[in-house]
Order: structure tokens, then sequence, then C-alpha cells
């Protein structure tokens, strides 16, 4: 901890100190000082000290809080304490998602004249459209992101709740790579569909002779998970008469394999995952309470693809380059027209379907309207497509604000929710409905 005021050496053997990118940033949000891995972590060509923090990260002309984010600098400025937030930032590599820790310098004071920044890069996603984990850049996605980073480090036992097809095994995997235990196993036990008997089985093991049909000594997936990530996919749908086992589990660390009699010691990470709301199963009586709370601790929404929808064309770019034959392969404007007023209650995976079918149907490596299911055809145009497209041209700042007064007129939920809606910072859609 930082209790004195220090000067310009001291600023750069701190900063040394870290193999993260870091900085020392002055009251008005310049920057003072910083270490290799900033200068490295940022593409400019010019000398960074002097320059604002939020134009270097952000290409902003004015602080992060008034372009609609959050800015930990202020609320530093008026706590004293230290701030964490989820930003974008634009670095060498490109848009890429950061967790940035702000610390006042000296910490405690009211009014302190520098603050350490430190930049912890997410690895288990990604703002551009490659690689194999998490992509997204959506507020809502950015907001599910932030959740997971905080979870990651440690032991806590995670829900994640969404809808089929949302990703939460993809969820799953990336809080198990950020963990501790990411040199350990990751084990899926798929619970729909298990009976009383195959579910001890699976999940325990049994020993030779303990049923018929058990002719060899068989190790459960428990004992498979040991030092890593135990994940229930699909948790709500054990029946109730199984939940008890489950949560002897949890409580004890401790189990015996289906015949056995030695007490065996559990060691893993608990994830689970159900599309169902767990709640309302508790209230119906099909969940168990005890075990709900025991689960829930950190509960993780996943949001649809519909309330990501700016996610889109980003996702459908990603998954091309993943589907056997979708490399190289691109989207017509007429086709991605069509896909943006689609209202995919399949979610992520019924994406996936459609782009793996259009890929064996587009020839000329271009996915065409024709290309896509029927259904998807009829969908219903957005409201007004059709008058907006014959309409005289007018500023897009007078469209967008007759847009949202519709919006705001007919929407029934509150400005946060609506704000994901429409994939933008809550900050945001409050200064924009201010200059209705």
């Amino acid at each position: 901890m930082i209790n004195t005021v220090i000067g310009d050496e001291e600023f750069i053997s701190l900063l040394n100190a870290f193999s993260q990118p870091a900085a020392i940033l002055s009251a008005d949000y310049k920057i003072v000082a910083t270490n290799q891995a900033y200068k490295e972590h940022h593409k400019v060509t010019e000398s960074i000290i002097g320059q604002y923090c939020y134009r270097v990260s952000h290409g902003y002309q004015r602080p992060c809080d008034q372009e609609g984010e959050s800015c930990p600098l202020k609320q530093c400025q008026s706590s004293g304490l230290r701030q964490r937030v989820f930003h974008l930032h634009n670095t060498c590599h490109g848009q890429e998602h950061v967790d940035v820790e702000l610390l006042p310098l000296p910490q405690g004071t009211k009014n302190p004249q520098f603050y350490l920044e430190i930049m912890h890069m997410v690895k288990v996603a990604t703002a551009q459209p490659e690689g194999e984990g998490l992509v997204g850049r959506s507020a809502i996605f950015n907001q599910m992101l932030s959740l997971i980073q905080r979870a990651a480090p440690s032991e806590i036992s995670v829900l994640l709740q969404g809808e089929s097809g949302t990703g939460k095994e993809l969820v799953a995997k990336a809080l198990h790579t950020a963990s501790r235990r990411s040199q350990s196993p990751f084990v899926t036990v798929e619970c729909s569909g298990l009976s009383e008997t195959l579910f001890e089985s699976e999940m325990f093991g049994h020993e030779k002779g303990a049923f018929t049909g058990a002719i060899n000594k068989k190790e459960g997936l428990v004992a498979a998970a040991r030092g890593g990530t135990l994940f229930l996919d699909e948790v709500g749908d054990i029946p109730l008469s199984l939940q008890v086992k489950l949560l002897r589990l949890i409580e004890t660390g401790s189990y015996r394999s289906v015949g056995g009699v030695e007490l065996q010691h559990a060691d893993f990470r608990l994830i689970c995952a159900s599309h169902h709301d767990l709640k309302k199963q508790v209230e119906q009586g099909v969940f168990r309470q005890d075990l709900y709370y025991r689960i829930s601790s950190f509960p993780i929404k996943l949001p649809s693809l519909k309330e990501r929808s700016s996610d889109l064309p980003m996702l459908t770019e990603v998954l091309l380059k993943r589907i056997q034959g979708g490399e190289g392969v691109t989207v017509s404007d007429e086709a991605m027209s069509i896909l943006r007023r689609y209202g995919f209650p399949g979610n992520i995976r019924e994406l996936r379907n459609i782009l793996e079918r259009a890929v064996l149907l587009a020839d000329q490596e271009c996915i065409l309207p024709e290309h896509l299911p029927e259904e998807l055809l009829h969908s219903q145009p957005l409201p007004a497509e059709s008058n907006l497209l014959n309409a005289d041209l007018i500023p897009l700042s007078k469209l967008e604000g007759a847009y949202l007064q519709k919006v705001k007129e007919h929407f029934q939920g509150n400005n946060r929710e609506l704000a994901e809606r429409l994939g933008v910072s809550e900050r945001t859609l409050y200064r924009k409905l201010q200059l209705l």
C-alpha cells in the first residue's frame, strides 16, 4: 500500500513492478508516467506522456463519463478508494476487453494528486471476429464478461442462467480457463435424462459387481474433475429425489461410489447452468431451496441473441470461420438485413445452424437471401421500414431522436433494460434522452 506522495523516480520504480500495462495519471486525466508494457499495449505514434488517458485508450475528446461510460478516475476522486471498471480499449491489436483498476496515490486521501492505473487484460473473450472463445462487444455482453472476470479467480459457486443456445458451456469453460484450476480437468455432466441409478454411477462411479452389468470398477465424474471444475449442465432437470445426493456432495465435500464403503474426498470448483427459472422451480416445489442457495452464490445471466443484436454481424463472421467450409464465405447486405430482423428463439445455436445450411447452399461463397430458411424470409420487417426508405433524407440525429421518443413511449421496462436492448450504456441512453 502506498501511503506517501511519491516523485518521478518512484513512479517509474513502482510501474516497473507490474507485468501488466500500468500508468500514473494526474487528477486532470493526463498520463504522467508509464511502464514499457503500457507503451506496447497502446498503438501511439507520438510521445504518450502528457496525453489524456481517455484519448489514448478510447480515442475520445472528453473524459469517459462524458461519453456515456463509467470513469474509474472520476469515481476515485469522489471516494478516495480503489475502483475497477470494464472497458473496451483501443490497443495495438485493435479493440480489446480490459479490466481497469485505478488506485489513488496515496490511498485514502480526499483529493489525491495522482492515480495508479493497471490494465488487466481479459483473455477469455475477444472484441474481434476471431478465436475460439467468447466474442462480443455490446453493452450487455460486456456486463456479463465483467462478472466472469470477477468470479473466475475465486472458488465461489457460479450459476449460469439463460435461454437455450446462449452459450452456457462456453461461459463455464471461460470461468475455468481464467481460474486457478485451469491446468486441471474441466468435466461436464449432462443432467437431463439421468435416472437415479445412472446419476449415481456417472457422478460417483461404481464398484465391480455393484449392480447387474457392473463387470468392472468405474471412476465417476466427480473423481475425474479432481482439482478442476465440475460443470453441471441443466441442473434444473435433476429429479427432486436425486437433488439431496448432490446437496450432500456439495455440503460435505465427500461421497461414496455405488457399492463402495470407503468415503472419498471431492475436490472441484462447481459451476451449474440451467435454462429454467430455478427460483420459480423452488416456489413450485420441484427444486430444493437449500440446494438452490448452495449453487447460486454468484449468478450470471447470459443475454439472448436478441438482447445483444448489435453483436450479430461479428458473431456471424466468427461462426463462419468456425464452420467447416465457411472460411472466406461472406453474407450479402440483403441477407444480413433479414438476419437482423429475425428474433432467433434458438439464440447463437440457431444462428450457427442457419449459417451451416447457408454455407452448403452458397456456391459463390456469398450467402444470399435465398440461402436462408423460409421462415426468416417471412419474418416481420422493422417498424415503418418502407416509410423510412421512401422518406426524404433527414439528419441522423433527428431520426435517432424520433426513434428514441417512440421507443420510450412504448417500452415497458426501465432505462437500464432499455439501454441493454439498444446495445448502449445506461449513461449514453440518459444523455441522448436529455436531448429530446
